[in-house]
């Protein structure tokens, strides 16, 4: 049974459908909402939508998928119909969304990034435990962003490593 009413979608600001639209609308939502542009990975999604007014957010997807965030080793899966409140450095209320600690698959409730930014990103379950990690292992990596409209920055490991050895940072 889907989560998403006809009550609700009749109260969306925004409703799309078609994988290429969605995939740009739910990008530029966690962009605009401080996190990482590469949280949600899905694949061939059917419909997004929108609430304003409360931040409920919807996506739908034709079937399941498993992603492994290759930076932290984390393999995380999708359902076909991922919901969640999202607000500014959060994602509250999370449905749909499991990763894997050692042999047991775990459901995730909320997703933060601290405010001011300190560079992690704290993903919790409905029973209370969390785990943090780096933001840049949820970036596209090669993705160019605009930034206020004028700026552009390109995510990529490289360009991070040059810019800490600039600074003097050491890898241990």
């Amino acid at each position: 049974m889907s989560v998403v009413t006809a009550e609700i979608k009749a109260s969306a600001s925004e409703i799309y459908h078609g994988d290429e639209i969605c995939q740009e609308k739910s990008k530029f939502l966690l962009q605009e909402m401080g996190l990482p542009r590469g949280l949600l990975p899905l694949k061939d999604i059917e419909e997004c939508g929108y609430v304003k007014d409360t931040g409920f957010v919807w996506l739908k997807q034709k079937k399941s998928t498993t992603h492994k965030f290759e930076k932290i080793g984390k393999p995380v899966t999708y359902a076909t119909e991922v919901t969640a409140v999202v607000e500014k450095n959060k994602i509250k209320k999370l449905t749909g969304v499991k990763t894997k600690e050692l042999l047991v698959w775990v459901s995730l409730s909320d997703i933060y990034v601290d405010d001011p930014p300190t560079g992690k990103i704290t993903f919790q379950t409905p029973t209370g435990l969390y785990r943090t990690f780096p933001v840049s292992a949820f970036e596209i990596e090669g993705e160019v962003i605009k930034e206020n409209g004028k700026e552009e920055k390109e995510v990529n490991a490289a360009a991070a490593a040059a810019a800490a050895a600039a600074v003097g940072v050491k890898e241990v």
